[in-house]
Formats: C-alpha cells, structure tokens, sequence
C-alpha cells in the first residue's frame, strides 16, 4: 500500500510531500519512519543529485537553502545509518509525528493507515541565538 506522508511547519504549512510503500496496514510509527528515510536515501543513491532533500541531515552534509548538500556528490548515503539517526531524532523530540492530527507518542506504537490517513512530520527549528 502506499501513503503520502507531509512535512510541516509548526504553523501548518506544508513543506514537502512524498509517498512511501508500507507492508502492512497495521503498523509501527518506527516502521513509519524506517521506510520514509528508507524511501528518501534509495531515491538520493540512485540519482546522486546536488541535494539530498530528507527528514535527517546526512553525516557530512551541510544545510542548504534548497536541502542537505554533501561534500562529495558521488558518496551514497548509508540507509541503515539515517534510519538510526532518525529514530534518535525522534525519541530525542527532534520531530513529532501526526497522525491523523494525532500525536504519536513512541516508536512501538500501532498505527492502522489507509489510503485517507493523514500523516505529517513537523520538524522543530531552533530558534537563532537559542
């Protein structure tokens, strides 16, 4: 099945859509997580474009305007690393999840989505001099 999961702004705005593939339609928010950055570094390693657009910055990467540019545009990025680095993030209030204007609570917890499930991703911005 696949789903379009939005990137958000505190405000609502949206910054991003993309659609993932999920095995089942009983799910965990880790599995949610697991296949976006799976989904977003597969595409990157295949195309190798100027800037990777993703939930986690890539080790060795600097934040651009237009997303993450890595210094050597020929490395691929390791899967297996983002989705660590990401689950990290997400334990350590680095991003919240919605899900259905909801909002998930731990990696372990189940999920039944849909082709209707509403899901968001609302990364936290530092405030400058913060």
């Amino acid at each position: 099945m696949v789903i379009t999961i939005k990137d958000a702004t505190f405000s609502g705005d949206i910054l991003n859509e993309i659609e993932i593939a999920v095995q089942n339609e009983r799910t965990t928010v880790k599995d949610l997580i697991a296949a976006r950055v799976a989904s977003e570094v597969k595409s990157y390693n295949e195309k190798l474009p100027e800037y990777f657009k993703g939930l986690i910055q890539p080790s060795e990467a600097e934040k651009t305007l237009n997303g993450f540019r890595l210094k050597r545009r020929e490395k691929k990025i390791d899967v297996e690393k983002q989705i660590w680095t990401a689950l990290d993030a997400f334990q350590k209030n680095g991003y919240f999840i919605l899900i259905n204007n909801q909002q998930a609570e731990d990696l372990e917890q189940e999920v039944l989505v849909g082709k209707t499930t509403a899901i968001s991703f609302v990364k936290l911005t530092q405030l400058v001099g913060g």
